[in-house]
């Protein structure tokens, strides 16, 4: 029997899988340009293509009357890529840079993504049944509410050093009022702060990129499907890692101009002490949430068939590129226009 997955990781599986499947329904109904793979209908004023998270973090407060750059960070609890929004074709930051308001294409996208967080919630109604994604947004609640702190409704675009960054504020929200992903976000961000509370290094590195090295070497080309997140995302881990001398990147002895990565004896304590953290806080979790509670939520996170719904449509630009044999063990949620495998 293999081994059961951290509980940050379900989560993980379902927050981005959830994503994915709201992005190929955004791609699919927005005009947009791309960087790769051209736009929807040749014109150079479509906005380009974003992420759930830029709703999120962004278009999701900024109303017809706009809204005070000022305020925009305390209305998410969170940071945006403000610029990028920008110069990508959302918004205008003006007069001065102090109000922010939508552009037509902005206000076409908002429109676009409002509905979308219910749309995809009946789909996996429909796919995994009613009663269990009712009784997945019981056991997130059930949690949810013993909380002493508020959290954003989505994981924040991950900052220096790939650390989440967070407003710390008193409850506000009405949690019958939360999406789905919502939930899930809240949840996972409550573990990743803790997690990196006592860590020096994010729960977005070892989750997905210290996790699977090994110190005899992976071939760094195998990096991305291993983990799940991008060549972009992993060159970022493997940064910090390397300037840590927590892994080491070397020719592969085996293959011309390839290349490994290996931990080095630091590394692996390091790995091993990550692996015993998430054990420790899925342990500290039991007791202060209660071991029914999360013993009920690990297992309305077990999703079967989860992979199914992230078949994209054919002109989508995921079809254009290797089909994901994993998802991340945590979302790599980057400035690079907030995609949950950092793409």
């Amino acid at each position: 029997m293999a081994p059961s997955l951290p509980i940050s990781a379900l989560l993980s599986h379902a927050l981005v899988a959830f994503t994915i499947e709201f992005d190929n329904e955004f791609e699919r109904l927005m005009p947009h340009r791309t960087s790769n793979y051209g736009s929807t209908d040749g014109s150079r004023d479509d906005p380009w293509l974003a992420s759930m998270a830029m709703w999120s973090t962004c278009m999701r407060f900024v109303g017809d009357e706009g809204v005070p750059v000022k305020e925009l960070e305390k209305l998410a609890r969170t940071k945006t890529n403000l610029k990028g929004m920008e110069r990508w074709g959302y918004v205008v930051v003006q007069p001065a840079g102090k109000m922010i308001r939508a552009t037509p294409k902005g206000r076409q996208a908002r429109e676009v993504w409002r509905p979308l967080f219910g749309v995809i919630e009946k789909r996996w109604q429909a796919r995994f049944g009613a009663r269990e994604v009712d009784l997945l947004r019981e056991s997130l609640t059930a949690v949810i509410r013993q909380f002493d702190f508020e959290l954003p409704d989505c994981l924040p675009i991950l900052g220096h050093g790939l650390f989440s960054r967070v407003w710390d504020e008193r409850k506000a929200s009405a949690i019958s009022d939360l999406t789905l992903a919502a939930l899930l976000s809240k949840v996972l961000l409550a573990f990743a702060i803790e997690f990196e509370r006592e860590s020096d290094l994010s729960l977005a590195i070892c989750a997905n990129v210290l996790r699977v090295l090994t110190q005899e070497g992976v071939r760094v080309r195998d990096l991305p499907a291993l983990s799940g997140v991008s060549k972009e995302a992993i060159h970022m881990a493997m940064g910090i890692l390397t300037k840590k001398r927590i892994a080491v990147v070397e020719p592969d002895p085996a293959v011309s101009r390839s290349k490994i990565a290996r931990l080095t004896a630091k590394g692996g304590n390091t790995q091993e002490a990550y692996r015993e953290l998430l054990g420790a806080i899925e342990e500290r979790w039991q007791s202060r949430f209660g071991t029914d509670n999360i013993q009920k939520l690990r297992k309305r996170l077990d999703l079967p068939g989860l992979m199914e719904g992230l078949e994209p449509y054919p002109d989508g630009w995921r079809a254009s590129v290797r089909k994901p044999s994993t998802l991340p063990h945590y979302p790599m949620v980057l400035h690079r226009g907030g995609y949950p495998d950092g793409s």
